[in-house]
């Protein structure tokens, strides 16, 4: 059950995310650019731990996962270091989201060629 609640979830967000670049002439970029401060901001606030609790990966998989993710590590960095963690914790918990994103754009630079848009 956990399987199809997490793919309905996600598949939600997916299908907001179309719905808003078919009807809307928000770019793709501004559209995830929104996702990641939608979480950072439930995350702050306190509402995206329930409903990561709920869906499971369908929460904590798309880019407003990433953003609770940010606002966690610079709440537990506050918590430890003081002022100095609103710099450090959201780099500090999410480093391996953004490393395994360095180097698989890496391994794709090196496998495929890159064209310009004819």
């Amino acid at each position: 059950m956990a399987y199809l609640i997490a793919f309905l979830i996600g598949g939600a967000v997916c299908v907001l995310g179309q719905i808003l670049i078919d009807k809307t002439k928000l770019t793709p970029a501004r559209i995830l650019v929104g996702y990641v401060v939608l979480g950072v901001i439930l995350g702050a606030v306190g509402v995206y731990k329930p409903f990561l609790d709920f869906a499971g990966a369908g929460a904590s998989v798309p880019l407003s996962g990433f953003g609770n993710l940010l606002a966690k590590g610079v709440r537990e960095a506050i918590d430890e270091n003081g002022f100095i963690g609103i710099l450090t914790g959201g780099l500090k918990a999410a480093s391996g989201g953004i490393t395994a994103a360095i180097v698989a754009g890496l391994i794709a630079a090196l496998v495929f060629k890159a064209k310009d848009k004819s």
